[in-house]
């Protein structure tokens, strides 16, 4: 039988009961910068490593996340940042966690901003609506008001929000963190096997320098 967790306690920090919590999760790591990591401490090896949307010669990073997860909101600023700073052969993208039933309409969301075109200022703007402006978004309208008033064209987001692409979408970010053995947020996955987390590393900062590790691993093994 499969072992049911809270989904309200699904990020990784919470999942994993670190230590400290937020104030653990810090923008300073206790990694030494360019330290080798270990696996089974920084990192661990997916469950069933999977196949990467990345053109061929292109690393991949994946971050699993839920709009509505705190240390998500927290990690977001230095991750843009890391992210618009990557090197031409790494391809980074986000896939949005379903794990609860909080979860599921900022999924739907997230999945619907994908067919009409995201960037991380949408992404920003959707954890200011749930972190800071605490709204729920937790409805089809209330979702299409905030990402209307970003500029997103609302008749075309409702329409992506029904659409069967959206579910489809849906179902196969579940899948893919299912194969990969994932049961909380953040995490960040490379190369479609290689799976760190701040709760893994103890800081959000730490978590980015062991993917840039990783990131190094990969290279020098196909090289």
């Amino acid at each position: 039988m499969a072992r049911t967790i809270d989904p309200t306690k699904r990020t990784t920090l919470g999942l994993l009961l670190f230590a400290g919590a937020v104030a653990g999760c810090s923008t300073t790591g206790a990694r030494a910068p360019g330290a080798r990591p270990d696996e089974g401490i920084d990192y661990r090896l997916a469950e069933t490593p999977q196949p990467t949307r990345a053109a061929p010669g292109r690393i991949e990073v994946v971050e699993l996340f839920w709009y509505g997860c705190p240390h998500c909101n927290a990690m977001e600023p230095g991750l843009v940042a890391w992210a618009r700073a990557l090197p031409p052969d790494v391809a980074f993208r986000k896939v949005h966690l379903g794990l609860g039933p909080r979860w599921v309409p900022h999924q739907r969301l997230f999945c619907a901003l994908e067919r009409v075109g995201r960037d991380a200022s949408l992404d920003a703007r959707v954890f200011r609506a749930i972190h800071v402006d605490g709204r729920a978004l937790g409805t089809r309208d209330e979702a299409a008001e905030v990402v209307a008033a970003a500029g997103v064209d609302r008749g075309a987001f409702v329409d992506a929000w029904e659409s069967d692409a959206v579910r489809e979408a849906m179902r196969e970010a579940d899948a893919f963190a299912a194969a990969l053995g994932v049961q909380g947020v953040p995490t960040l996955v490379v190369d479609g096997r290689l799976v760190t987390s701040p709760g893994m590393t103890g800081s959000y900062h730490a978590t980015l320098s062991v993917v840039d590790a990783l990131l190094a691993k990969v290279r020098a093994r196909t090289a």
